[in-house]
């Protein structure tokens, strides 16, 4: 009988957001899979888990699939874990759970911590309906996603660097209009978390004088329709 494929949630920065079933499953499979072994092994040392780790990352991940399915189909119960979060999402994960599905390999989700729902949530923006994009190209196809970015009319969501944060803001200003109305959320669930909301003019100032640090989410907001934005301007820059 072949085993399954556990993707489990890592806590993004508290590690009090670990959920007790994510504890079991590390402990009880029978091997678990880390985007950094060095990263993951911070986590497995504070739950006390001792399961073999084993490094799987976009650099390795096409060249190890096909054993670590055949180890699935043999038996075994495998575990997928990424620096911060939800396997798959702008991590590491789709390759393995993709050809599970093509050998009827049980996969199972396990719910948990992911950055941008908080963000989107706090953003103050509207969340019954958005586009994740992730981490945008940096060369090749960035200037299509960004006017795709602009025409969109849901909330969009983008994944980025402290460091290219204001060059990202500024190019979104430019395809958008400065006044779209954004957030900018950073250290989620950590010491240090804040939220800053704007139009994307308020928000290049903000950063541009206050220098970003930590894992960054920009809630942007969807492009105006008729009835959708009835005042300029809600929000002002305020830091939460």
């Amino acid at each position: 009988m072949a085993g399954t494929l556990y993707m489990v949630p890592t806590p993004v920065g508290n590690l009090a957001d670990m959920t007790p079933r994510a504890v079991e499953v590390l402990a009880g499979c029978n091997l678990i899979l880390a985007e950094d072994t060095r990263t993951s092994g911070v986590l497995l040392k504070h739950f006390n888990i001792t399961t073999p780790v084993i490094a799987h990352h976009m650099h390795n991940e096409h060249a190890t699939v096909e054993a670590l399915a055949g180890r699935l189909e043999a038996g075994e119960d495998i575990a997928l874990v990424t620096d911060a979060g939800t396997p798959g999402i702008s991590d590491p994960g789709f390759l393995l759970s993709r050809e599970c599905r093509r050998r009827n390999i049980n996969v199972v989700t396990l719910p948990g911590p992911t950055a941008f729902v908080p963000a989107l949530v706090s953003s103050g923006l509207p969340c019954e309906r958005f586009c994740f994009e992730g981490f945008l190209p940096q060369k090749k196809g960035r200037a299509t996603r960004l006017s795709e970015i602009a025409a969109e009319e849901r909330t969009s969501i983008i994944y980025e660097s402290p460091l290219r944060l204001v060059k990202t803001l500024s190019q979104l200003a430019e395809v958008c209009g400065s006044d779209r109305n954004a957030s900018v959320s950073r250290e989620i669930s950590k010491i240090h978390e804040t939220t800053v909301r704007g139009t994307l003019d308020e928000l290049i100032q903000h950063f541009t004088q206050n220098n970003p640090k930590g894992e960054i989410v920009i809630i942007l907001e969807g492009k105006a329709t008729p009835a959708s934005r009835p005042h300029k301007n809600k929000y002002k820059a305020e830091d939460i």
